[in-house]
């Protein structure tokens, strides 16, 4: 992958240190959108097809993803 990721937090994110970071700007030329820790922006980048990424988000929007544990 040649083009860099342009990384962007949540507007919703409190800046707790508990947030991921993520680049669409991937998504139109890659197919991808980049999700890292930004707690380790020189760590590891998980790469989610948009379709997917666009589900989980989507999830999350109507609570359809809550976990068991609290």
């Amino acid at each position: 992958m040649t083009e860099t990721p342009r990384w962007f937090t949540s507007s919703y994110s409190d800046n707790g240190g508990a947030c991921v970071e993520i680049a669409t700007n991937l998504a139109p030329t890659h197919g991808v959108v980049a999700v890292r820790d930004s707690k380790d922006p020189a760590g590891p980048t998980l790469r989610f097809p948009v379709a997917a990424f666009g589900a989980f988000v989507a999830g999350l929007k109507t609570g359809g993803l809550r976990g068991g544990a609290s």
